[in-house]
């Protein structure tokens, strides 16, 4: 799953203190829990739990921040399209758009909407609202994604949540959870069931895990990471490795050592919405 405009004004008010650019929300818990994200995909780009020395996600470093673009790292909305797999530019468009912070949340949390344009409908012709909502605190980072069909018929989508995670060297890292889960696999072009209790990445990894687990472990040497899906039935993880890695622009060289993708995902089977229906997928992040 290799990676590569704007709706609504922009909002009033941000959310909480630290305004780091009128385009970006800064949230932060009394505990000292801290997060960004940024307007433009409502996308969260940086998460610091409450007593860690370093961010929990990986953003590249030569990311670009414009219409148009999605920013390399972070946690990209993957909406309504997953990947190149439909007639839609890759992984859509909710990512590139400019979202609206709608009021009245805390400062430990935020609520980002999109909805339909005609900009939109001219690439996926349906009326739709789209929330995601950030909390953080402690050692917890939540990011949930609520479609609603707002429209007169039933619409069809995949959807994911593009989680990068930062990790010292994913030649070391371990990712469990995953044993017996059906997989399919871009790299070799074939499906299997994987039969590893603990995965390790070597070289390029594109995997879906369908119907995969809700509940997984990230050990990055001494640091742990549960990783918690809810909504969301399948699991992709994704590394371009060395090879693949030198042909994005947007990551720089030997980014791909320094980063993990584990994405709560509905790829296998797609998410139907009948007029007025809502659907909820969540992703809940815990350290320690």
């Amino acid at each position: 799953m290799t990676d590569s405009d704007g709706q609504a004004a922009d909002p009033a008010p941000v959310v909480a203190v630290h305004d780091a650019s009128p385009r970006t929300i800064v949230l932060e818990s009394r505990d000292g829990a801290r997060a960004e994200v940024h307007l433009h995909g409502a996308h969260v780009t940086s998460w610091t739990p409450a007593g860690a020395d370093r961010d929990a996600l990986f953003l590249s470093r030569t990311a670009e921040f414009r219409p148009g673009t999605a920013i390399r790292g972070g946690i990209p909305v993957i909406f309504p399209q997953f990947a190149a797999e439909g007639p839609l530019p890759k992984h859509g468009f909710a990512r590139d758009r400019a979202w609206r912070l709608m009021p009245g949340e805390r400062p430990e949390q935020a609520l980002f909407e999109l909805r339909d344009t005609p900009e939109t409908r001219a690439i996926w012709n349906h009326a739709f609202c789209a929330e995601l909502r950030v909390t953080v605190s402690g050692a917890v980072l939540d990011v949930a994604l609520t479609v609603q069909n707002t429209g007169d018929e039933p619409i069809s989508f995949t959807a994911a949540l593009h989680t990068y995670l930062h990790v010292d060297d994913v030649a070391h890292t371990v990712l469990r959870g995953l044993r017996g889960t059906r997989i399919r696999d871009k790299v070799a072009e074939a499906e299997r069931v994987e039969e590893a209790e603990e995965l390790r990445i070597h070289g390029e990894v594109d995997r879906v895990y369908l119907d995969a687990p809700p509940s997984l472990e990230l050990t990055d040497g001494e640091r742990r990471m549960r990783i918690r899906a809810l909504g969301f039935p399948d699991t992709v993880v994704w590394n371009p490795g060395p090879e693949a890695a030198a042909r994005l622009a947007d990551l720089e060289p030997g980014g791909e050592q320094r980063m993990l993708c584990v994405e709560a995902a509905a790829v296998g089977t797609p998410v139907r919405l009948q007029p007025g229906e809502r659907w909820t997928g969540a992703q809940t992040l815990t350290c320690g």
